[in-house]
């Protein structure tokens, strides 16, 4: 692994760059059209059920499907990383917006009455108030998502765009062990990472979590 590391090290960056980026822009995009699903979810109560059954059955069709529909759906390519970014986008939408009701409604009904009692109009409260005490439960659907993108991402190498699963592939053409251990290995390094980084955001994001864990 060394030695292919140290031959392809040009080849296996831009692996890893298309991969950080086909996983991470369609997480943040998912993760933002999530927050009005699951608010919807929550506000009107009958809308919960029909969006989280819509979600589940979203996030149960297999991306290699997804991957090879989307072209005829939004005009793309076949080999367009677009294809890639907008299938999960809908993946992390389904799975986070579920999250994010759910965080929402976990929310102590006092507090929002305390705030809507202070004057807060709807639109401050959901913003300095609900999200806010929602967000240890909404950042851990994002740490869930984020695992899986980047895992899902190297299915995209079977329609050739997929980052490190492209070392897969090249490796089972050429029946080289080398480039599917260099991909399996930053692909879970790069998870490891990603999921750290969004463990240290819940932590900055959140003090109050560790002041009350303090006390506990």
């Amino acid at each position: 692994m060394v030695d292919y590391l140290r031959g392809n090290s040009a080849l296996v960056l831009d692996a890893l760059r298309e991969h950080v980026v086909l996983a991470l822009l369609p997480l943040l995009a998912g993760a933002l059209l999530a927050l009005p699903v699951g608010y919807l979810g929550v506000r009107f109560p009958r809308a919960y059920q029909p969006l989280m059954g819509l979600s589940g059955v979203v996030y149960s069709i297999p991306s290699l499907a997804l991957f090879v529909t989307l072209p005829y759906v939004l005009g793309t390519r076949i080999l367009s990383p677009v294809n890639v970014v907008v299938a999960l986008a809908v993946y992390t939408l389904a799975l986070m917006a579920r999250t994010v009701a759910d965080g929402l409604r976990s929310v102590d009904p006092a507090l929002t009455e305390a705030a809507t009692a202070m004057g807060y109009p709807r639109t401050r409260r959901l913003l300095e108030v609900e999200l806010p005490l929602a967000l240890p439960v909404v950042l851990a659907g994002a740490r869930v998502a984020a695992v899986s993108n980047i895992s899902l991402v190297s299915v995209g190498a079977l329609i050739g765009v997929g980052g490190l699963g492209e070392l897969f592939t090249r490796g089972f053409q050429l029946f080289y062990a080398a480039p599917i251990v260099t991909g399996i290995v930053l692909t879970l390094l790069l998870a490891g990472l990603v999921d750290g980084l969004l463990v240290l955001l819940q932590r900055w994001a959140t003090p109050w979590t560790r002041t009350a864990a303090g006390r506990g």
